[in-house]
């Protein structure tokens, strides 16, 4: 029994024979947050081997002069990489960083409204199943067999030179032309990353409450209404999602420009931030140079994200 005395509450003595209250197993508790961390700890390692640690070690090295393999030989030197590879006079912000914003834009959007119209069209097809299974595929392909494959198709003698020739237009140096060059290759890059999309799309779609689009019908809104209306707001976070992820992928692309153009010409026109980096660091050396243009990258792409989440909050996609 307790007493109250002034507002203070006291235990009562036990009485004879009585037990006292067990404490909290705390012994127990313990085993089992170590039995917890444990099971974590395989990912931790792997998460802290093979990403935190070579995070820290880039940005080291985004500031320090290393030609590779002996790590004795790093030098510190400041800040030095970033003016060198940021100044106007550079070519990596133009016309490289150009040409990756580009790329990005030329294969993002037509990907994302691709993608978007086939995940509304499969929703009224019958055999849905099989057609994302069919638009899926070049995500399951290589990216050098999508890149040899379209490669062979934009040659001079290629199929899609022969259809052109076949309704009397001039070819087209798909690869030749420096003007050409970078949206052909956006967009396969747009054509191999819708498989992906229209999957999210899709199930976004599906998770949309049937009953709304049933009131719609019964209130004599037409495909287009519904679509505008119902279907595009719901479908915002899926959106949001493909847009961003899409955004990353193609501002990191760099297999692609490899498999197509070998060397990013022609003159330069299809060299790409990653491209340059991977030129930098394997073929040059300059281990420091590369790790300050994946900082700027990473940055580029940061900032990127979060307008597009601050777009989507504005718009009312996120509470």
């Amino acid at each position: 029994m307790t007493e109250t005395y002034a507002g203070v509450t006291r235990q009562a003595p036990l009485q004879p024979g009585a037990e006292r209250p067990k404490a909290a197993p705390r012994s127990r508790l313990q085993r089992q947050g170590r039995a917890g961390y444990l099971f974590l700890a395989p990912s931790l390692l792997f998460f802290t081997v093979f990403l935190i640690l070579p995070s820290i070690f880039a940005i080291f090295l985004s500031v320090s002069e290393w030609g590779g393999y002996d790590l004795t030989q790093i030098k510190f030197i400041g800040v030095r990489n970033y003016g060198d590879i940021l100044n106007f006079d550079s070519t990596f912000v133009s016309p490289i960083l150009v040409n990756t914003l580009l790329f990005t834009v030329l294969s993002v959007v037509p990907s994302v409204a691709g993608s978007l119209l086939v995940a509304q069209c499969i929703e009224r097809l019958r055999f849905q199943g099989f057609w994302r299974f069919l638009y899926f595929l070049p995500v399951v392909a290589t990216v050098v067999a999508i890149g040899n494959v379209w490669k062979m198709m934009y040659q001079p003698s290629g199929l899609i030179n022969g259809i052109l020739n076949a309704l009397h237009v001039n070819s087209i140096g798909f690869l030749s032309d420096p003007k050409v060059a970078l949206p052909s290759v956006a967009v396969v890059q747009a054509w191999a990353s819708i498989g992906s999309a229209v999957l999210i799309l899709t199930a976004g779609i599906k998770a949309i409450d049937r009953t709304i689009f049933e009131a719609a019908e019964i209130d004599g809104a037409n495909s287009w209404t519904t679509f505008w209306g119902i279907t595009l707001p719901l479908l915002r976070p899926s959106l949001l999602f493909v847009f961003i992820t899409q955004c990353i992928a193609g501002m990191q692309s760099f297999a692609l420009i490899i498999v197509m153009t070998k060397d990013g010409g022609p003159a330069n026109s299809t060299n790409v931030a990653a491209f340059e980096m991977y030129q930098q660091a394997f073929k040059f050396g300059a281990w420091g140079t590369a790790s300050a243009m994946a900082m700027v990258l990473f940055i580029i792409i940061f900032i990127a994200t979060l307008i597009q989440l601050w777009v989507s909050r504005r718009a009312g996609g996120d509470d």
